[in-house]
């Protein structure tokens, strides 16, 4: 395993890590003894970053790291996240409070090391999604407010942020210097935010945001590296996070991505995936979901395959030029 450093907070990080997540969802398997296994596999392995939230299975995520790591005895670098919703507006320092006691209760820990605002951000509120807007974050009795009070009593080291929501608010939350981390939606359907994209790009534009969190020394976790599946070949699931990849549109732009890589590198398409992300230098960790544990291994091998071939970027530089002909 490789490891980087996490933006300027000093901690390093390895090249993977483990999403506890719904999308894989290992640790929600029934097997008690399989979501044991794979915390182990992923430790021994060197993978040293969990993340998980408080959304994760209504607690369910948490809760299960909380006895899986008491019983392994193993103490690797932690992040979660609080979620902000429109009815909690009023009081945001205070639901930021209420939600990671209640975090720490079913981790069974003191404190996390990174606490992500799991909110999308918008200029206005409820502009997507029930959003919040970004006057909630940045202004008084907001969520840099709420931060500010968990730093004091010593409950998280760093916060951070999902980056989705209106490009200008995520890339104004970077520049605050009031966010040490940063979760960017990076993949090989979606490049903007490491990259640039031609005017009116289909999907959604973040303007190499992880180019501009690395000026400003912010860690980056990549994440939906699949595309909520269609990477890997499937129907993607879940919610349209990022506007312009719903299914259809993303399951198109794949059939091209398909046909580069697999005429021109060997390995499995999720590999790819992860190679690809983890080529920008602005990239902290490759953040994964693990359905099976030989995912844990999958991941892990292509930390070691390395970056994709220079004729194969070059071939994908030529297919997001065009915004995959304009799908």
């Amino acid at each position: 395993m490789k490891y980087r450093d996490f933006g300027n907070t000093g901690l390093k990080i390895s090249d993977i890590v483990f999403g506890a997540g719904g999308q894989g969802g290992i640790v929600f398997r029934p097997e008690r003894q399989v979501r044991l296994d794979a915390v182990r596999r992923a430790l021994d392995f060197g993978i040293n970053w969990i993340d998980t939230a408080a959304q994760y299975g209504d607690g369910e995520s948490e809760e299960n790291l909380g006895w899986i790591l008491k019983e392994l005895g193993a103490k690797p670098t932690i992040s979660t996240k609080a979620r902000i919703d429109l009815e909690h507006v009023g009081d945001i320092p205070g639901e930021i409070q209420r939600s990671v006691q209640a975090s720490l209760q079913r981790l069974q820990m003191d404190s996390v090391d990174v606490l992500y605002l799991h909110s999308t951000v918008t200029k206005g509120r409820g502009a997507f999604r029930e959003s919040i807007s970004i006057d909630d974050v940045l202004g008084p009795n907001g969520v840099v407010e709420g931060f500010r009070r968990l730093k004091e009593q010593g409950l998280s080291r760093f916060f951070g942020f999902t980056g989705f929501g209106d490009t200008e608010c995520l890339h104004q939350m970077i520049t605050s210097g009031h966010f040490q981390a940063v979760q960017a939606y990076y993949n090989l359907l979606n490049p903007s935010a490491g990259r640039s994209v031609p005017t009116g790009f289909s999907a959604h534009d973040y303007r190499n945001l992880i180019g501009l969190a690395r000026q400003h020394g912010v860690g980056v976790h990549c994440i939906r590296i699949l595309a909520a599946g269609a990477v890997a070949g499937a129907e993607p699931s879940g919610r349209v996070l990022s506007p312009g990849s719903a299914g259809a549109d993303d399951l198109a732009r794949m059939a091209q991505v398909k046909q580069i890589i697999e005429q021109n590198e060997s390995g499995t398409m999720v590999q790819a995936a992860i190679r690809f992300g983890l080529m920008n230098p602005g990239v902290s960790g490759m953040l994964v979901g693990f359905g099976q544990l030989e995912h844990i291994d999958e991941a892990v091998a292509a930390d070691d395959r390395g970056p994709l071939a220079d004729g194969t970027m070059q071939k994908l530089d030529q297919l997001y030029n065009t915004d995959f002909g304009r799908i």
